[in-house]
């Protein structure tokens, strides 16, 4: 018996990795948390099996659920929107599981920051604009943020910043990031990205208050940052016709000349 932890993407029902649909439909047991994850994903569960929403238990009694399909020997798929390496409260999960000997296996998904640059048709990191993308929150009522991970910190180095679980704190992301980025900073806010209902604004940090439409909340996530909206960024070296690369060596004296997939 195996509980399989598969992220399930950011809505859309179709941004599921191949392994994880066909481990839902081998499992007889699914939990998934309801709240997020939609049930169209479901349709890939296995005929019969014990479906559980699990978006009203508690940890104890989701623990229980899988100790008793432990008990019968029954795989378990357990579901979590997203991809499970952040902000899933798989860790958690694990550490029980390791505690009561119960085997368990990690299927990634889709992230949602990915989910809402595909929305934005935009590259996150672009050559002389950005080169790095931080993921982070802030403070809210489920979780502390340690003291040194804060909005200014990040804001400081210039990156892409992705912000889940904050849009109810826009006005102080904007107000910690604007003496950073700058007031005409653009800020995008995807709202349900990938989901039928999907809503974008786009706006600066001075703007992006004002621009919110009413009944945007919870599964929001803030981009922030140059590279949202760039346009006069340099092209990267890598297609460049005088770039020297092992699969396009630029003169017999290149070290990549004569090198092969073959070759040691």
């Amino acid at each position: 018996m195996t509980v399989h932890f598969i992220g399930a993407g950011p809505g859309a029902a179709d941004l599921l990795t191949l392994r994880g649909r066909d481990l839902i439909a081998r499992c007889p047991v699914c939990l998934y948390a309801g709240s997020l994850v939609p049930e169209a994903v479901l349709a890939h569960c296995l005929d019969g099996a014990r479906i559980v929403n699990t978006a009203s238990m508690d940890l104890d009694a989701i623990m229980a659920d899988i100790a008793a399909a432990h008990a019968a020997g029954q795989d378990v798929a357990r579901l979590h929107s997203g991809d499970l390496s952040v902000w899933s409260a798989m860790g958690e999960q694990l550490r029980r599981l390791d505690a009561m000997g119960i085997p368990y296996s990690v299927t990634p998904g889709v992230p949602s920051f990915a989910a809402a640059a595909a929305a934005l048709g935009a590259e996150l990191t672009l050559p002389g604009v950005a080169q790095s993308v931080i993921l982070t929150r802030t403070q809210g009522r489920a979780s502390s943020m340690p003291a040194g991970e804060t909005l200014a910190a990040f804001g400081a180095t210039g990156a892409t910043l992705a912000i889940h679980l904050s849009i109810q704190n826009l006005d102080r992301v904007v107000a910690e990031l604007t003496p950073h980025y700058g007031a005409d900073c653009p800020v995008a806010v995807v709202w349900r990205a990938s989901w039928p209902d999907e809503r974008i604004v786009r706006a600066t940090l001075a703007s992006i208050a004002d621009e919110m439409p009413e009944g945007i909340s919870r599964t929001a996530l803030i981009l922030v940052g140059p590279a949202i909206a760039a346009t006069g960024f340099a092209e990267s070296r890598l297609y460049a016709p005088d770039y020297d690369r092992r699969y396009r060596p630029q003169s017999a004296d290149s070290p990549w000349a004569g090198w092969s997939d073959g070759d040691d």
